[in-house]
């Protein structure tokens, strides 16, 4: 983890009188890690973004999705908005379990990015090969998502996790 997640993660966690557990996810965006709450022992995921852009996108869809009522997409568990902090680009959410659809700093929201065709047929392709049989599945949930105003593109197994 680099220095400024480390800050934000310290400074998050003295504002919250909480306890960082085991890290669920690392990735371009930010990482994930489980807090342990010392006011009112509750278990929860935080998500610090190493950029403001893709934090304010994160957030604004969760609250899009929690403003709906959206918990579940085609039986792939959604995590809940518990809370945010704009200062330390942190996002409070639950802890899911498979399958589940997450990750949403690198969508766009309420309409697609405007590639070629032949970007979209090499992104369509390599999402074949990494989902395989499910990639059928995969396009429902997208769809499903779209209706909300939500055009996923970091898309990978470990973004839309099916059961096993």
């Amino acid at each position: 983890m680099d220095d400024i997640l480390v800050q934000r993660f310290e400074a998050y966690a003295r504002w919250r009188n909480s306890a960082f557990a085991e890290e669920l996810g690392n990735g371009i965006h930010g990482v994930v890690r489980v807090v342990e709450n010392n006011l009112n022992f509750r278990r929860f995921a935080v998500k610090i973004h190493r950029y403001a852009d893709p934090y304010f996108r994160e957030r604004t869809i969760y609250q899009r999705l929690a403003a709906r009522g959206i918990i579940t997409i085609r039986g792939f568990n959604v995590p809940q908005l518990l809370g945010w902090n704009d200062e330390w680009l942190a996002v409070e959410m639950t802890v899911v379990e498979r399958p589940f659809v997450l990750d949403f700093a690198g969508a766009w929201l309420d309409k697609p990015p405007e590639f070629s065709e032949e970007v979209w047929q090499e992104w369509e392709s390599e999402k074949r090969e990494q989902f395989e049989e499910r990639w059928t599945e995969v396009q429902a949930v997208l769809a499903e998502l779209r209706t909300h105003g939500v055009f996923m593109l970091d898309v990978s197994p470990t973004n839309i996790a099916f059961r096993v």
